[in-house]
């Protein structure tokens, strides 16, 4: 065994310990003297799961039915009234003349209980639900992406459901306010109402993808005592952090603001509510994605990007648990958002956990939509052990002690999946005994391969790079497995020849063939070469060093492969940047590309439930 760190070996010695007492829990007691079995993710494998459905389901059917409403789908639906500020435009102005007040759509769904009896509610909250733009169902509708599999499998097990549209959406008022002030009041407003209805127990939980993802991240800054968990599945910690990255804007970033959601809530049918769509937020909205550009991701309006930042309002005022859910090939909402997400709320001191496998932007436990997503280098080499039919089991455990405040505590650490298919556990991520490996450009441990055709000499990039134009470096072929994961650093000691430019970094693994695959890249707008979100000046022709970082990655390399490095201009889905430089890259010893290896020796693999879909078995 090799020499691990003290907390490595803690972590490990609990991590066993956990597996025995857990595994006691699962095959020792008798079933019909527990509401909710005990199912530790190692002794998953050899349970009796659903496994050939679209999506997971629990391994005990609840013994609540659904309490029956006059609705088809047995839903009840509210406008739940809100105070805005007269300067936020929109509804807040046409109450204060006597029209529409600010209110907020709510339909909820409840198990039938005995009399007395009162349950928590798991809410999602996003701007899907009715909208006309989106072509969704009615808000009265059990969401097929996430709300029936939650009506199915947990309403019965004592929860109730509820699906609420934020500002400007469905029938909700006011602005599609993006994420912003208006926003996140009426997240609060729902949050508080079903914390204090006559049927709830006053715990509040809140889950959701993408968008709806996003907002239980905005709920959490309030602090809300009713807001016990949140399960943000692919959500933003914040608008800027999605859109650009290291100061490099995402093509999408110019026309993400009022222009996709902006259209949500208008219709020609409907003249005067269209009238409390007039919000000041539609026009910064577009100001700030177009100077966003211009000035990679900088303030216009001071606090319009720091309005849209939830991550330090959770960290100061939220008391509740956090499970964060993402892939690390998500285009959409980048892994960044997870890592080092998850590590800034376990120093901070608040209960959270991970689960991070090879997939999209999907949910963990869809088979087919996983399958259809996954190529060669973005997650194909992981399927179908990605697939985790557990999931649903692992909600179940997770609200009943968070929300029902019964059973065993769920086990905070971080389940991670590798680029080859291996689940294994962690304390952090990168892991705290990971061993850091450096590796010079242009060394003998990355060697340059390929030279840049620029006139201005073999280690420049500059502006408009034809497409098979790169500098190139390789290690040599490792003589076993390695493995490594966590975010990769590139510092690179740059000269731009102008006062802006930007680096693309594209990292492969490539066979003894000469076959390469993407495991991870990386971008920056090198006025961001410090880091952070304030940029800086640069002198043309003076040296600076570019502090990059990759997007967060798990990656076995087989013996016998090569690691590659490419560099060039841009990439990916990024734009170039509004200042344009050729850049000319320094090799002589100072640029360093740097690995977080991974302890297997320490390590605890597991394997989830195979998967049984047809699509799992096409494979």
């Amino acid at each position: 065994m090799r020499d691990v760190s003290l907390p490595g070996q803690i972590f490990s010695l609990l991590t066993v310990a956990i597996m025995i007492s857990s595994a006691w829990i699962v095959y020792m007691q008798n079933e019909e003297d527990l509401k909710l079995v005990r199912v530790p993710v190692w002794a998953r494998g050899q349970m009796p799961y659903d496994t050939t459905q679209a999506y997971s389901f629990v391994l005990q059917q609840g013994e609540y039915g659904i309490l029956e409403t006059e609705n088809e789908f047995n839903s009840e639906h509210v406008m739940i009234p809100y105070d805005l500020p007269i300067t936020e435009g929109g509804a807040a102005v046409t109450c204060s003349i006597g029209m529409d007040c600010p209110q907020i759509s709510l339909a909820y769904w409840r198990p039938k209980v005995p009399s007395g009896m009162e349950v928590p509610v798991i809410v999602e909250i996003g701007p899907y639900f009715g909208e006309e733009s989106a072509g969704t169902p009615d808000i009265t509708t059990p969401g097929s992406w996430l709300g029936m599999g939650i009506i199915q499998n947990l309403l019965p097990h004592g929860f109730a459901f509820a699906q609420v549209s934020v500002s400007g959406t469905g029938m909700s008022n006011h602005c599609m306010d993006l994420m912003g002030y208006a926003e996140q009041e009426g997240i609060n407003a729902a949050v508080e109402w079903l914390g204090t209805q006559e049927w709830s127990n006053g715990n509040v939980g809140m889950i959701g993808k993408s968008y709806d993802g996003s907002t239980p991240w905005q709920a959490a800054m309030y602090g809300d005592e009713y807001l016990k968990t949140i399960v943000p599945i692919s959500g933003l910690i914040g608008v800027r952090e999605l859109m650009w990255k290291n100061g490099s804007s995402e093509a999408r970033a110019p026309f993400m603001h009022n222009v996709v959601y902006g259209s949500y809530g208008f219709s020609s049918e409907k003249e005067d509510e269209n009238l409390q769509n007039a919000c000041e937020d539609y026009l910064l909205g577009p100001i700030h994605a177009t100077n966003g550009y211009v000035f990679a991701g900088n303030e216009f309006v001071d606090s319009y990007w720091e309005e849209r930042y939830f991550l330090d309002r959770v960290l100061e005022n939220y008391g509740g648990s956090v499970y964060i859910v993402q892939g690390f090939h998500d285009w959409n909402v980048d892994p960044h958002m997870a890592v080092p997400t998850i590590n800034t709320l376990l120093d901070h001191g608040i209960e959270a956990k991970v689960l991070m496998g090879q997939w999209d932007h999907d949910y963990p436990d869809r088979p087919d939509y996983q399958k259809q997503r996954s190529d060669p280098g973005r997650g194909s080499e992981a399927y179908p052990q990605m697939v985790r039919f557990d999931w649903m089991q692992d909600l179940l455990e997770w609200f009943t002690y968070y929300l029902q405040e019964t059973g065993p505590k769920p086990s905070l650490y971080l389940e991670i999946q590798n680029n080859r298919g291996e689940w294994r556990v962690e304390d952090r991520y990168p892991a705290s005994d990971s061993k850091t490996i450096e590796m010079a450009l242009g060394g003998n441990n990355l060697s340059l391969v390929e030279e840049s055709d620029s006139l201005l000499g073999p280690t420049v990039v500059y502006p408009g790079m034809w497409i098979d134009d790169w500098i190139r470096f390789e290690t040599g072929p490792f003589d076993n497995d390695f493995r490594f994961g966590g975010l990769p650093q590139l510092h690179l000691d740059v000269t731009p020849l102008d006062n802006g430019g930007s680096i693309y970094a594209l990292m492969e693994d490539c066979s003894a063939e000469g076959e390469c695959i993407h495991i991870g890249h990386a971008i920056m707008d090198l006025r961001y070469h410090e880091g952070g979100n304030e940029y800086q000046n640069i002198i043309p022709g003076a040296t600076i060093r570019a502090k990059m970082e990759f997007f967060a990655m798990d990656v076995l390399i087989p013996e016998g492969h090569k690691i590659q490095l490419s560099l060039r201009d841009i990439g990916e889905d990024y734009l170039p940047p509004s200042t344009e430089a050729a850049v000319d890259i320094d090799i002589s010893g100072n640029s360093v590309l740097r690995l977080h290896e991974i302890d297997v020796d320490s390590k605890n693999f597991f394997e989830p439930p195979t998967c049984m879909h047809t699509d799992c078995l096409e494979e």
